[in-house]
């Protein structure tokens, strides 16, 4: 058997081919002739090697891949079928009594290796198209300068090129935008703090938002929140629905009423929220704004002069509901209720453990709740809504949140037992018969029809036509028994198809049109009682079509 040194006739016979190679380099030459020189002036060979590690020898004419590819580019380098795995097997040995090739060899073999790598990931990304657009996906044919010699056509009309807030009507829609969002334009461009905007900050603004928004959702958001925020909180949107107040058709009879602006404000951005901010943290992002209705409100505020007619966010008509309904229970009047005025709402219907759940914090963002006890208006928006509407999505996740008392984001039977106690008390107080609990259990099990057997989650709550039914079973009594009374076939087909209207808005109509007709049948008594109400208060329930001398809980409350 040969030695490892010895090499066969045929391998032998390659490296002195790729040796030769190696000889009649140029580069080769070139450092042969010179280290020749420098051996001759007497230098010593430490230097020389010391040198020679220095020099990149191996970059071009040591690498075993530009060896062996010269080599197969030569007449007689196709003959030999091992050539392409010559240099890697034995190129450690062809000239191993050289320390400096050898490290030559291995750099160029790792710089070899670099080059392959390099092309992998520019092709795999360019492979794979862009996809996440936070701001919105980028508009091909907007035209930006266009956009902006508009604007400026527009600003030239105005005395020294500058635009109050009631010239902002007409840069907004220069800018493509609804009329409403001349305020926050007004604000983005420094005007909260001037009283006016000049052509140049203004269109430094607007070319800014148009290069990094791209998106209606995108650019409202950069419009109204503080810098360098991507969210909105609550407090952002009231100047922009200040304006609104102070400038839409529809709320004209406001502008004598200052007090009731705040109100109202607060009304709308409880419900922009509940409607909105799905994910329950306070901050609505550019995403949630796209999956909601929000802006295509905004827009309509431009064409519909009855506010009513939205009653998704802006009606002025579901405010009056629901302050009257706060009201009443405000009995000091101080814009906070308690536990105790809680629990008169609708004849005490909802069960003390409800409230107390409701008052935990577990469904309101005041900090007061928890520490003093106390509801604030705004918190008390969330909780009429919820109320009278058990099968929105918002609603369903609000009773959900009060009744997992553990949550554990599943509703135990121990749960549902504990809520249903206090129903089984009241009604034996009516002198009702009650179910027991286990009939019940079964009765809601087979209604909701949970996935996993005897839990029910959020999923199968929302997923049931019936959550309401469900809801009102273990903790409104009065609505319980509404239930009961009714045909079976009837509550199981939930709610009928091609209604307009939901629970909520059918329930604020209502109620606006019992308190129309409770003091139509009452005007009898308006003589001589008139002279005493207040002139702004009987404005606006003029306005309304009521008038509030039959009711003293209308009184504009002390700021």
């Amino acid at each position: 058997m040969p030695s490892p040194q010895d090499l066969q006739p045929v391998l032998q016979r390659k490296v002195d081919e790729l040796f030769l190679y190696w000889l009649s380099e140029p580069g080769t030459q070139e450092i042969l002739t010179d280290y020749l020189r420098r051996v001759r002036n007497g230098e010593s060979n430490d230097s020389i090697l010391r040198d020679g590690r220095d020099r990149k020898i191996g970059e071009n004419v040591s690498s075993p891949r530009n060896l062996t590819e010269r080599a197969s580019s030569s007449p007689g380098g196709s003959h030999s079928p091992s050539s392409t795995a010559l240099p890697s097997g034995i190129g450690g040995n062809v000239r191993g009594a050289s320390g400096g090739r050898t490290q030559h060899r291995s750099l160029g073999t790792k710089k070899a290796q670099v080059k392959k790598e390099e092309p992998i990931t520019p092709a795999l990304s360019e492979s794979i198209p862009k996809f996440y657009f936070p701001r919105g996906r980028p508009r091909a044919n907007l035209n930006i300068d266009t956009l902006i010699s508009r604007i400026e056509k527009i600003f030239s009309q105005f005395p020294n090129e500058r635009a109050t807030i009631e010239d902002m009507g007409s840069v907004a829609k220069a800018c493509d935008c609804p009329l409403y969002w001349k305020a926050p334009l007004f604000n983005s461009a420094g005007g909260d703090r001037t009283g006016c905007v000049s052509v140049h900050k203004f269109i430094a603004m607007w070319r800014k938002v148009l290069q990094t928004c791209h998106d209606d959702a995108s650019i409202f958001v950069h419009l109204l929140a503080k810098p360098g925020c991507n969210y909105l909180e609550q407090e952002d949107f009231i100047p922009f629905l200040q304006d609104v107040v102070n400038s839409h058709t529809g709320l004209v009879f406001l502008k004598e009423a200052s007090d009731f602006h705040s109100r109202y404000i607060t009304t709308v951005v409880q419900r922009i929220f509940y409607n909105v901010n799905r994910s329950w943290t306070g901050r609505i992002t550019c995403s949630e704004l796209r999956k909601s209705s929000f802006l295509q409100n905004v827009a309509l505020l431009e064409e519909e002069d009855d506010v009513n007619q939205l009653t998704e966010y802006f009606s002025y008509e579901h405010f009056y509901v629901i302050y009257c309904k706060f009201w009443e229970l405000d009995t000091d009047h101080d814009l906070y209720i308690d536990k105790r005025d809680l629990t008169r709402h609708n004849d005490q219907a909802i069960s003390h453990k409800m409230i107390e759940r409701i008052f935990s914090g577990t469904v309101t963002r005041d900090k007061r709740v928890q520490r003093d006890g106390r509801m604030s208006y705004a918190d008390f928006v969330w909780f009429l809504i919820s109320e009278e509407d058990k099968r929105s999505a918002t609603s369903i996740e609000y009773w959900f949140r009060c009744m997992d008392l553990d949550g554990d984001g599943v509703l135990s039977m121990y749960e549902l037992e504990h809520f249903y106690q206090e129903q089984c008390q009241k009604l034996e107080t009516m002198g009702i018969e009650s179910l027991l609990f286990e009939d019940c259990l079964c009765q809601m099990l087979d209604l909701v029809q949970p996935e996993v057997p005897g839990k029910i989650t959020l999923h199968d709550l929302k997923r049931c036509k019936l959550s309401h039914v469900f809801f009102d079973t273990f903790f409104n009594i009065e609505k319980y028994l509404y239930h009961e009374q009714k045909d079976p076939s009837s509550v199981r087909e939930g709610e009928p198809e091609g209604q307009d209207l939901s629970d909520w808005e059918r329930y604020a109509a209502e109620e606006y049109d019992i308190l129309v007709a409770e003091e139509t049948a009452n005007e009898q008594y308006n003589d001589g009682y008139e002279d005493a109400i207040d002139p702004i208060e009987r404005h606006i329930a003029n306005e309304l079509g009521l008038h509030a001398d039959r009711r003293p809980y209308f009184q504009i409350p002390d700021p």
